[in-house]
């Protein structure tokens, strides 16, 4: 079977182009477009991190222009949050800068609507922080896809988040302390929750290979989603770079990592790089993988099954357990 690409709902920016930037302009998000689109995303949930409140005026406000875009509107699905209602503790926030995490608040998220347009689909926050169950709530009622990510929630709290309307875990695996107590930790539970889709970063960096197949076995290929989560750094050298006021290092095998900690600050690869490597696991067939890759996050998102078309007429096809560029 052949596609124009795959669907990432979690794509933070691509080739030095960065959706959370305070200096991000439209073109930018067409040229971001047009890359993803040519790599192989041909459709994407742009994804703004924590930052400060007057970034997220600014950018959500640029992002549901770029919607209304001719040229962005094929592609851009809507907007992913993924904070600021994050925990702060070290090794729950990840790369996200702690002086702009704020607790979850319905008036706060109720203004980044307005400035929006309305079009934020996707929600990421952390369930145990005071307020949570309130946003949970008022987002899946109006129409916004709330996941759980970056906490350090309890059975207990994951499980009212549940009943609260929390309908997935963003980049599951991730997000969280490298020492957990091996029974008493977020993981297990949303992993067992069947109400609970995850997403997962395979890039072969994030995970492990023994940790997808047992994802993938606990979530079925039903609600196991694969996302990119790639950072603007995607597409450029390695190096050094300043990334939100920190320094990341690029490496050369394309592992992004939050200064000289063993802290990950994002992903270098595309989704056509993700799903190759979960093909190479061979753990999935390639219904099943254009499922995890391309039908899944659109379920997900209630958006119904539609065909993309790359610009210049590319499709993927899957050859010899992986995905390659061919003739539409």
């Amino acid at each position: 079977m052949k596609k124009a690409g795959f669907i990432d709902i979690q794509s933070n920016g691509y080739k030095g182009i960065d959706f959370s930037s305070e200096t991000l302009t439209l073109d930018q998000i067409r040229t971001a477009t047009r890359e993803l689109v040519k790599d192989g995303t041909i459709a994407y949930c742009a994804t703004l991190i924590t930052q400060p409140i007057d970034g997220f005026r600014r950018n959500l406000a640029l992002m549901a222009e770029a919607m209304r875009d001719p040229e962005c509107s094929r592609h851009i699905l809507g907007i992913h949050i993924e904070g600021p209602f994050i925990s702060p503790e070290e090794g729950a926030r990840g790369a996200h800068p702690t002086a702009c995490i704020i607790p979850p608040s319905v008036d706060v998220f109720r203004q980044m609507q307005e400035w929006a347009d309305n079009k934020v689909i996707l929600l990421t926050l952390a369930p145990e922080v005071e307020g949570a169950t309130a946003l949970i709530r008022y987002a899946s009622e109006h129409g916004t896809v709330v996941a759980l990510g970056h906490h350090l929630a309890d059975d207990a709290a994951l499980e009212q988040a549940v009943q609260a309307g929390a309908r997935a875990c963003t980049h599951l695996g991730n997000g969280m302390p490298n020492m957990i107590n091996r029974h008493q930790n977020p993981l297990w539970w949303q992993l067992a929750c069947d109400n609970l889709t995850g997403t997962f970063i395979t890039d072969g960096h994030h995970l492990p290979a023994d940790f997808i197949k047992v994802a993938c076995r606990a979530k079925t290929t039903n609600h196991f989603i694969v996302v990119s989560d790639q950072s603007s750094l995607a597409g450029l050298p390695p190096g050094t770079y300043e990334f939100h006021g920190s320094k990341v290092v690029l490496a050369p095998t394309g592992r992004i990592s939050l200064g000289d900690t063993p802290y990950l600050a994002g992903s270098s690869a595309t989704m056509l790089q993700c799903m190759n490597h979960l093909a190479s696991l061979e753990i999935l067939s390639e219904a099943e993988l254009w499922q995890v890759g391309y039908e899944n996050p659109l379920a997900l998102l209630g958006i119904k099954r539609r065909r993309f078309h790359a610009v210049n007429g590319q499709a993927f096809e899957f050859r010899g357990n992986r995905f390659e560029i061919t003739s539409a």
